[in-house]
């Protein structure tokens, strides 16, 4: 009988660094994007806002997949709305929402809330085990 090992996902090593700098990178620049917008409150604020929250959640590692899909529609709607038009603001909202897309597929890594509420869990696969009789 060949027993196989899967592992969450929650790499540690230099992939969980990877995630780590990815999230940070990602980020940073949200959270400085949804300050400035405090300054001068009105309607086109809310959806930096709302990126500036997720981005918190996305440093810690908290509800990483939610928060990734959070930044990706939020972004999106700044991209295609008329008054988040400039000079190449549509390419960096669509390349931030690209990222936070990929980092809410590929999960938080080992440094991360999620992977300390979670954990890594093994999971063995093989033949079902029979009761003996």
């Amino acid at each position: 009988m060949t027993r196989r090992r899967s592992f969450s996902a929650f790499p540690d090593g230099w992939p969980g660094y990877g995630l780590l700098l990815l999230r940070v990178t990602l980020g940073l620049p949200l959270i400085y994007w949804g300050t400035i917008d405090l300054a001068a409150p009105n309607l086109t604020a809310i959806p930096e806002l709302a990126a500036a929250a997720a981005g918190i959640l996305l440093i810690s590692g908290l509800f990483t997949p939610a928060a990734g899909a959070i930044i990706v529609l939020a972004q999106a709607w700044m991209a295609f709305s008329p008054a988040f038009t400039g000079d190449g603001e549509r390419s960096i909202r669509l390349f931030v929402a690209a990222v936070s897309a990929s980092v809410a597929m590929l999960g938080p890594g080992a440094w991360s809330v999620d992977a300390r509420r979670f954990g890594r869990k093994v999971f063995e696969i093989g033949e079902p085990r029979r009761p003996h009789n």
